[in-house]
C-alpha cells in the first residue's frame, strides 16, 4: 500500500480521550503510551470491565493415582469420570445464570455485525502451541503482558483471539492421550495446563480491557473429543449418549463391524460396512462428502467402538459419527435428552461468565444436523436446517450475556446468509479468500471481482465477515459455493461461461499449479481441501521464489510490498481485518523433515505453524514450549519492526490507522466495477452515517506498474478525490463517472470521495 510520507500526521479526533482521561486506568494495569491507541481516539470512552469471577471449581483431567481398574463397572472410575465431564460442568455453571435479570439487558433476537466490528475490528489471532514464550513463562500469560498490548495499541489491534487452549485429546484409562487436531478436539472445561491457568486467563482479560481490548475465545458446537463425556457414553450412562451421534449396534449384529485392532478403541468402517450398517437401519449411511478422506485412514465418516462394558454390567459395541477425524465424535443437537446442547451452551457461558472473554469463534458449525435422504442419496449433512437452528441459539445466548460470536462456515455463501440471518454476528470469509490468493498468483483479479459480486448480490454485506490473512489453517480451496450448491450455475469468466464446478477446477487447478510442486517445493497439498502455506510462502512462490532460505534483501521487500497489498486488501474493506503472528513476523514454511513425525497421518497443516517469537522475548529458543520448531521469520520481532520506518509492521500500522480513522470498517460495500486492467481491483463502500461521501480502495495485485480508469455508476460527476494517505487532493470524478489512476506494483490506494453540494434553488423561484 502507499505509505504516508513521514511528515505527515493526520489531524486530530476532537474526541479523543484527554492524558487525564487516560490515567484512570490502575496503577497496576499502567495504560501510558507513547501514541493514543485507537480504541480512545476513534470509538467512545468505555468503563473498565470488572474482573471476571471464578464459578467452577478449578480442576482438570489429568492422571491420578491408580487405586483400582478403569472399567465400567468400577464406581470410583465412573465418578471420577463424571469429575471430568463437559456436560456435568455445563449444568453447574448454567444454574448460575438462572433467574437474574441481567439476563435480559442485552438484545439478542438479531446479528449485529456493525456492532461486533465496533467492538473490535482487528484481530490478532494467536496459535498456542507456535507462541515462543518466555522460560518458565505461560502462552496465555504472554498475551496479557503490558508490552505486547502496549505494542498492539501502537500498531492498531484490539483484540487478541487465542486459539484453542482449553483440555483436549483424549482418557485412556486413568491417562490423557495427546491432542490429535491442535486442541480441536476438546475434552474439558478449563484451561489445559500447557498453556496456563483460568486465572492467566482472566488476568489476560483484565489487561485487554485496561488497554481497550477484547478477548476472543472459542467453543466447538460440531464435536469434542474422546474425554469423560464420549468414555461415559461407551457406557451407556444415563444421557451421556445423547450428547453424539452414536447407535448402539445389538451383539446378534456386531458381524457387521470390523474388529477393532490391539491398541486402538475404534476402527473407521470401509465403504461397504457403512452400507451394510444403512440397509440394516443403524445409520443414515454415506453423507455429502468425507472430510479429510485419506484411503485406509479415513474411508467413511463413521468408526466403530471395541466392546465397552458399563455400570450395568452390559457390554456394548457402538457406531459413532465423526465429520473430522475418528478421535472427535460428532455432537447431536437433536436427541431427547437435549446433552450436546446443555454440553455446548455451558461450555460458551463459562468462557463468556467465568474467564471473561468477549466474542466466541464457533467451529465445526455448519454440520449439526444429518438426515437419511433418498435411497442411494448421501445423508443431507450440509446447509441442513437444524444447523440454523443450533446455531441461532448459540448465538442468541452469547448476545443474551453480552458477547458476539463469529463462525468458520465453509460452505456456500447461501449457507453463510442463511446461518448469519439469525445466528452468529460474523463470518469467515471463506469465499474471497481463495480468490485473493489467486489474483495474487496470477496477477489477474477476475475470480476476486467475481465472488466479491457474488457475495454481494446474494445479500452477504462485506461488513458481516472476518477478511483475515494465514490463520491455523491450510489456504483453502475447497469453493464449496462454486463446487457443490451453484455446480450447474453458468459464470462468465475468461471470455466466456462455464459452470460452477468448471470454475473451481480451473481456480483450484492454477491455484496448486503456482503455489505448490517444483515452483514452491516449501508449500504442500492438504487432502482436498487446500495448500498447507503461510501468506509469505504464498506470496513467495507468486513472485517465483523457489527456495525462501536464500532470498536477498531485496527479495524480502518484494515478498513485504506484496504482503501489504494483501493486507490493503483486507483492511480497507467493511468487516473485521484479522491477521496472524506468522503475518506480524513473516514466517514461511518449515522444512518437512522438522516435523515428520507429524505429518505421518497426511496432516501437512503443520508446516505453516511454526513457532515465532512475536516481541523478542527469547531469542536463544530454537523451539516454542510445546516443542513446535522456530520457523524461518522475514520481518523480525514487533519491536524491531517499528524501529523500522520502512518494515512490514511500521507500514501496516500506517494502513490500520487509515482504516480507524475514516471508519472504513463499518461502511457498505455497494460497488466492485469492471476494471481497465486485469491486475486492478477497485471497491466502492459508501458511509452510512454520512451521505455524500464515499471510500474507494483501488489496488494492483501485479508486480508491475499499471495505468487505467476507475469507472462507477455511484460516483457522482464533480465528486472531490482525497488521498487519504497523506490527506492532498487526488482529482476530481469526470462526467464519465470515473478518474485516471496509476499505480506502482503491488501498490494501492485509499480514496475518500465527497460528492459536490446539491444546487441549492433560487429562493425567487416559485
Amino acid at each position: 500500500m502507499a505509505t504516508p510520507p513521514e511528515e505527515h500526521v493526520l489531524p486530530a479526533d476532537p474526541d479523543a480521550q484527554s492524558d487525564e482521561e487516560q490515567a484512570h486506568a490502575p496503577e497496576a494495569l499502567d495504560n501510558e503510551t507513547s501514541e493514543p491507541n485507537f480504541a480512545q481516539v476513534f470509538y467512545p470512552a468505555r468503563p473498565r470491565a470488572l474482573r471476571p469471577r471464578a464459578r467452577l471449581r478449578g480442576k482438570g483431567a489429568r492422571s491420578v493415582m491408580r487405586p483400582s481398574e478403569p472399567v465400567g463397572t468400577n464406581p470410583i472410575y465412573v465418578a471420577w469420570l463424571r469429575s471430568q465431564s463437559m456436560l456435568q460442568d455445563a449444568k453447574d455453571i448454567s444454574r448460575q445464570f438462572t433467574g437474574l435479570g441481567s439476563m435480559w439487558q442485552n438484545p439478542y433476537a438479531t446479528p449485529d455485525p456493525r456492532a461486533a466490528v465496533q467492538t473490535a475490528s482487528v484481530w490478532f489471532t494467536a496459535y498456542p502451541i507456535s507462541m515462543i514464550t518466555r522460560p518458565g513463562e505461560s502462552f496465555l500469560a504472554t498475551l496479557a503482558d503490558q508490552d505486547l498490548w502496549r505494542t498492539f495499541q501502537r500498531i492498531g489491534i484490539q483484540a487478541i483471539h487465542t486459539g484453542p487452549v482449553k483440555t483436549a485429546g483424549g482418557i485412556s484409562g486413568w491417562d490423557m492421550t495427546p491432542s490429535i487436531d491442535g486442541h480441536f478436539d476438546r475434552i474439558g472445561t478449563h484451561i489445559d495446563p500447557l498453556f496456563g491457568t483460568e486465572d492467566d486467563f482472566r488476568d489476560m482479560c483484565v489487561v485487554a480491557a485496561a488497554h481497550d481490548g477484547t478477548i476472543l475465545d472459542d467453543i466447538v458446537p460440531g464435536h469434542t473429543g474422546k474425554g469423560a463425556d464420549f468414555r461415559l457414553a461407551e457406557m451407556g450412562l444415563e444421557d451421556y449418549p445423547g450428547i453424539y451421534h452414536m447407535v448402539a449396534i445389538p451383539p446378534e449384529d456386531w458381524h457387521l463391524l470390523p474388529e477393532v485392532p490391539e491398541g486402538r478403541d475404534s476402527v473407521n468402517l470401509d465403504e461397504e460396512a457403512e452400507q451394510s450398517l444403512a440397509e440394516a437401519g443403524y445409520i443414515v449411511g454415506r453423507l455429502q462428502r468425507v472430510i479429510f478422506q485419506v484411503p485406509g485412514v479415513k474411508d467413511t465418516n463413521w468408526s466403530a467402538t471395541s466392546p465397552v462394558t458399563g455400570p450395568d454390567g452390559i457390554s456394548r459395541r457402538w457406531v459413532y459419527l465423526h465429520y473430522f477425524k475418528e478421535g472427535q465424535p460428532s455432537i447431536n443437537w437433536l436427541d431427547p435428552t437435549f446433552a450436546g446442547m446443555r454440553l455446548v451452551i455451558g461450555d460458551a457461558l463459562h468462557s463468556l461468565g467465568d474467564l471473561g472473554s468477549g466474542g466466541l469463534r464457533l467451529d465445526a458449525n455448519g454440520f449439526l444436523g444429518v438426515e437419511k435422504s433418498a435411497e442411494d442419496s448421501p445423508a443431507w449433512s450440509e446447509g441442513h436446517p437444524l444447523s440454523e437452528a443450533a446455531n441461532q441459539l448459540i448465538g442468541s445466548m452469547v448476545r443474551k450475556v453480552g458477547g458476539f460470536t463469529f463462525q468458520e462456515l465453509n460452505l456456500s455463501i447461501d449457507d453463510i446468509l442463511d446461518t448469519s440471518k439469525a445466528g452468529a454476528d460474523l463470518s469467515y470469509d471463506f469465499v474471497n479468500r481463495p480468490a485473493y490468493h489467486h489474483a495474487m498468483a496470477t496477477g489477474d483479479t477476475e475470480f476476486l471481482r467475481l465472488t466479491l459480486r457474488e457475495a454481494m448480490e446474494i445479500g452477504v454485506e462485506a461488513v458481516s465477515l472476518v477478511h483475515a490473512l494465514q490463520n491455523h489453517d491450510e489456504m483453502t480451496y475447497e469453493l464449496v459455493h462454486f463446487a457443490s450448491e451453484h455446480a450447474d450455475q453458468i459464470y462468465p469468466f475468461r471470455g466466456e461461461e462455464i459452470t460452477g464446478a468448471e470454475l473451481a477446477e480451473t481456480i483450484r487447478a492454477e491455484l496448486t499449479e503456482v503455489l505448490t510442486g517444483d515452483n514452491a517445493p516449501y508449500n504442500a497439498v492438504f487432502t482436498t481441501n487446500g495448500i498447507a502455506s503461510t501468506t509469505a510462502s504464498i506470496i513467495a512462490a507468486s513472485l517465483g521464489i523457489t527456495d525462501p532460505a536464500s532470498m536477498t534483501e531485496e527479495d524480502v521487500e518484494r515478498v513485504t510490498q506484496a504482503h501489504l497489498l494483501l493486507a490493503g486488501f483486507n483492511a480497507l474493506q467493511p468487516g473485521v481485518f484479522a491477521l496472524s503472528g506468522w503475518d506480524l513476523v513473516g514466517a514461511t514454511t518449515l522444512p518437512r523433515e522438522q516435523i515428520e513425525h507429524l505429518l505421518t497421518t497426511g496432516d501437512t497443516r503443520w508446516i505453516h505453524r511454526g513457532a515465532y517469537d512475536l516481541m523478542g522475548i527469547a531469542p536463544e529458543a530454537t523451539a516454542s514450549t510445546s516443542g513446535m520448531p522456530r520457523g524461518q521469520v522475514l520481518y523480525g520481532s514487533l519491536p524491531e519492526q517499528l524501529e523500522n520506518p520502512r518494515s512490514f509492521v511500521t507500514r501496516l500500522k500506517e494502513i490500520l490507522h487509515l482504516r480507524g480513522y475514516f471508519g472504513i470498517a463499518t461502511t457498505r460495500q455497494i460497488d466492485i466495477p469492471e476494471v481497465s486492467h486485469p491486475a486492478m481491483l477497485v471497491m466502492v463502500h459508501e458511509y452510512v452515517q454520512w451521505p455524500g461521501q464515499k471510500q474507494l480502495t483501488v489496488l494492483n495485485f501485479s508486480a508491475e506498474p499499471i495505468a487505467g480508469t476507475v469507472i462507477s455508476e455511484y460516483l457522482v460527476p464533480g465528486s472531490t478525490l482525497m488521498d487519504m494517505g497523506d490527506g492532498s487532493a487526488f482529482g476530481e470524478v469526470d462526467r464519465l463517472h470515473g478518474f485516471h489512476v496509476e499505480l506502482g506494483g503491488h501498490r494501492g490506494l485509499a480514496l475518500l470521495v465527497t460528492e459536490p453540494p446539491e444546487d441549492e434553488p433560487d429562493e425567487d423561484t416559485e
